[in-house]
């Protein structure tokens, strides 16, 4: 193999190499080179020429590919915040902390209808809007849960009693003809009225006609 040839073929490895998203193969590299090259002692250059730098040539998976020195991986670590979106559930949940705190979670779930997760409850806890404010004096001692200094900050609150009220809601548009939220929206089954028999309709007149013609057949033949 000449000086150019074997130039242009240590140009064209790289260029696959650093194309590639997965390890490239021995074979998969001969494909692509003149007749006779010999992979083995290209790559092997290749090594030697990224020895020492901020990218060197690895074999992994049976492949080859360009990684990143080992010893600069601690200082390329880059440390995002990866924001989620809060569930239905836990964005009514902390509306009823914020407008009902100290609250307990069975009251949470009496306001809601439905039973909460404990998943909920750890998504506020995790980002830092609820925070346990004592426990309650009655059977149990619950767990009372009401907003953090956080909660303030994110929503740009001086105080809590900064909140909207229902008018301030309303005329933004965020609460329609739904009957405002209250602490029993359903009904206990001895509360629901007991539904009235309907009385029994009266027979109509041709009906009760008819009986009587029976009965005087019947009457007749005895």
């Amino acid at each position: 193999m000449t000086q150019p040839d074997h130039a242009e073929s240590l140009r064209l490895i790289e260029a696959l190499l650093f194309a590639s998203a997965a390890p490239v193969t021995e074979t998969e590299m001969a494909d692509r080179l003149p007749e006779g090259s010999d992979v083995s002692a290209l790559l092997a250059e290749l090594e030697d020429h990224y020895r020492g730098r901020g990218v060197t040539l690895a074999k992994i998976a049976g492949g080859w590919t360009f990684r990143t020195a080992p010893d600069l991986a601690q200082r390329l670590k880059l440390e995002t915040t990866v924001q989620r979106r809060l569930s239905r559930a836990a964005v009514e949940t902390l509306a009823i902390v914020a407008y009902h705190q100290p609250v307990t979670r069975a009251e949470i779930e009496e306001i809601r209808g439905v039973q909460i997760s404990k998943g909920t409850i750890d998504t506020l806890m995790e980002a830092g809007w609820i925070v346990p404010k004592g426990r309650r004096e009655t059977v149990g001692r619950p767990v009372t849960w009401g907003t953090s200094e956080a909660f303030l900050h994110h929503f740009s609150l001086c105080d809590i009693s900064d909140l909207p009220g229902m008018e301030e809601l309303k005329a933004a548009g965020l609460i329609g003809g739904r009957a405002p939220i209250s602490l029993r929206e359903t009904a206990l089954p001895h509360e629901v009225p007991a539904r009235e028999e309907p009385e029994a309709e009266e027979a109509a007149p041709e009906l009760e006609a008819l009986v009587d013609e029976e009965e005087l057949e019947r009457s007749r033949g005895e």
